[in-house]
């Protein structure tokens, strides 16, 4: 979920602030004491957690000590600007972030042993948001995976086998109206619910996400009704399944109910399954903590081979090349990569850590996940592979509450070939560190 931009003013005088802080710091160290780094952090609620890591590496060596910063994103791009860069960074992996990747302005961390334990299977993901040729500037540190939530108690109540075909699921939502049960809860009062889930589950069920949006950036400004792909001819057909869910299948106060809503609703039990990503259960627990939840990807398609879940990078490890204290930064991440330290954080985040033969999580609510992560049967939402200019969020919304999804397909493939006009955007496997809109400070 995105996090809002502070005002102007605050993002100056934060900025400000850790400039003073940043000159403070590169003059520690003196006779080769102890050396200070700047480590931004900004997962709000994993502070915690990670404030205690930060601690015990501090006490566990005397060579370096690590300051953490919970600023922002925004005081991020600001520092950059000035000159003035975190040592270290872990935030979440997305355009914005990414854009500093795509300027070639992070240190190349492909011989670091931290990058050696990392999946090699995940790199084009990383790579969808842009690169620079010839270096690893970003390393995931945390995937989070996400997919169709059910409430096992009604299935089993009812009979039912978790779907693994568009028809299987057809049959399980009609067999659950007969019953009087609402088959899917939806909240489409909140664009972001209806992005994040029911446009990219019913996408990436069926759309091999990385292969289309190579082929539009290869299109870039062509892009419209006469390109051989778009938005309108790929995703026509996922758009009317999805939109087949939204009307036949859902509560009929849909358009009213936001995510709170639906997390209490769900956990009365009103609804059989639920389009949310694992970061609702702990809301839905406050009300049924012994509810018997599990998970399983949106099946889009009547081949089983084709079923995945969403994933995104939750977290990615950045070093910065303006960082005056780089192999001291280096040293604190290797620390974040010891298996224990990893694996500890994404286990308590529900995540999944990205490093060889780490173990799986081993909280039932997300079991059925698994085999789809291990197996590489994942997908980036569509929803977040295109720039921010493009209202995707939005436009979801819209077509769920009865826009047309032609009209709305439309506008954004005309938005694309507009942004692409202005600057390429990039594709999964470029290797330049080309300048595009949304990799301007």
């Amino acid at each position: 979920m995105s996090v809002k931009s502070p005002s102007v003013a605050r993002v100056a005088g934060a900025a400000m602030a850790l400039a003073l802080v940043g000159s403070a710091l590169t003059a520690c160290a003196p006779g080769g004491g102890t050396e200070t780094i700047r480590f931004t952090f900004n997962k709000r609620e994993a502070i915690g957690f990670m404030t205690d890591l930060v601690a015990q590496f501090n006490s566990s060596q005397s060579d370096v000590r690590v300051e953490i910063d919970t600023s922002g994103p925004d005081v991020i791009s600001a520092s950059f600007v000035r000159g003035n860069p975190p040592d270290l960074i872990l935030g979440n992996y997305n355009y914005e972030i990414a854009r500093f990747v795509q300027r070639c302005t992070l240190t190349d961390l492909s011989d670091t042993d931290a990058a050696a334990s990392v999946r090699d299977d995940l790199q084009p993901l990383m790579d969808q948001y842009g690169s620079c040729e010839g270096r690893t500037s970003a390393l995931p540190y945390s995937v989070m995976a996400a997919s169709v939530i059910y409430n096992k108690e009604i299935f089993d109540a009812q009979g039912l086998e978790v779907p693994q075909t568009w028809d299987e699921l057809i049959a399980v939502c009609d067999q659950l109206k007969d019953a009087g049960i609402d088959p899917f809860y939806a909240t489409f009062k909140d664009d972001w619910t209806v992005g994040q889930g029911w446009y990219d589950y019913s996408i990436g069920g069926s759309v091999d996400t990385i292969e289309f949006f190579d082929a539009m950036a290869d299109e870039g400004a062509a892009v419209g009704p006469d390109s051989p792909v778009s938005f309108e001819k790929d995703f026509a057909e996922p758009m009317d399944q999805m939109m087949q869910l939204a009307n036949d299948y859902t509560n009929e106060d849909a358009e009213s109910r936001g995510y709170g809503d639906g997390n209490l609703a769900f956990s009365k039990g009103e609804a059989a399954m639920y389009m949310q990503g694992p970061w609702a259960f702990s809301e839905i627990a406050k009300t049924a903590p012994d509810l018997e939840l599990g998970t399983f990807p949106l099946p889009m398609t009547d081949d089983p081979a084709d079923l995945g879940v969403r994933v995104n990078m939750d977290l990615g490890a950045m070093i910065p090349e303006g960082s005056n204290h780089q192999e001291a930064a280096r040293e604190f991440l290797e620390y974040l990569y010891l298996p224990e330290n990893i694996e500890a954080y994404n286990a308590s985040q529900l995540g999944f850590t990205p490093t060889k033969g780490a173990p799986a999580p081993d909280d039932p609510r997300i079991e059925g996940m698994i085999e789809y992560y291990e197996n590489g049967q994942i997908y980036q939402g569509p929803s977040v592979l295109v720039p921010k200019t493009i209202p995707v969020m939005n436009y979801a919304q819209a077509m769920v509450l009865g826009a047309s999804t032609t009209s709305m397909l439309r506008t954004m493939d005309a938005d694309w070939a507009r942004i692409a006009f202005r600057a390429p955007i990039p594709k999964t496997d470029d290797a330049a560190a080309g300048e595009t809109e949304e990799s301007a400070p």
